[in-house]
């Protein structure tokens, strides 16, 4: 998906990178773009506010995606999507978003077009979702975004 991949290259990290690495770049990217380490002109302090934010986006999302983050949560996971009915899902740009009844919400990223048109006509959305969807794409929790944000 581009924007893990514009993530990936703003933060100047590779696919394989742990999350101690994400961290340590993560806080040296925040050391030099500071908005407070540009005090003599507003305009610089305006573009070191902005390319921070989108630091700190990138950090936060490519933390959600990383490979320890989600084995923290693979029982949850696993017990949501094996157990669990799908309430309602929705799709925009590559982005599946599924909302479970035990109130969890995934979104699963660069779902083809042709993949989210099969679900949505599937006599079992649930069975085609967990052949099909569950273990093939990247995803995180929504959830925990809300709850840690």
């Amino acid at each position: 998906m581009k924007k893990i991949v514009d993530y990936r290259k703003l933060l100047e990290v590779n696919k394989d990178s742990e999350l101690a690495e994400l961290k340590t770049v993560y806080r040296s990217l925040m050391k030099t773009w500071h908005p407070d380490k540009f005090q003599e002109s507003a305009e610089a302090k305006l573009a070191a506010e902005e390319k921070s934010k989108h630091i700190i986006e990138a950090y936060h999302f490519l933390v959600s995606i990383a490979p320890e983050t989600l084995n923290q949560s693979i029982e949850e996971y696993n017990n949501t999507t094996g157990t669990c009915g799908i309430l309602d899902f929705e799709y925009k740009s590559q982005v599946l978003k599924i909302y479970f009844t035990d109130d969890s919400v995934y979104e699963y990223f660069d779902v083809p077009k042709e993949v989210y048109r099969k679900l949505i006509n599937a006599d079992s959305p649930g069975r085609f979702a967990r052949r099909h969807i569950f273990n093939s794409y990247v995803y995180r929790s929504v959830n925990k975004l809300v709850a840690n944000g």
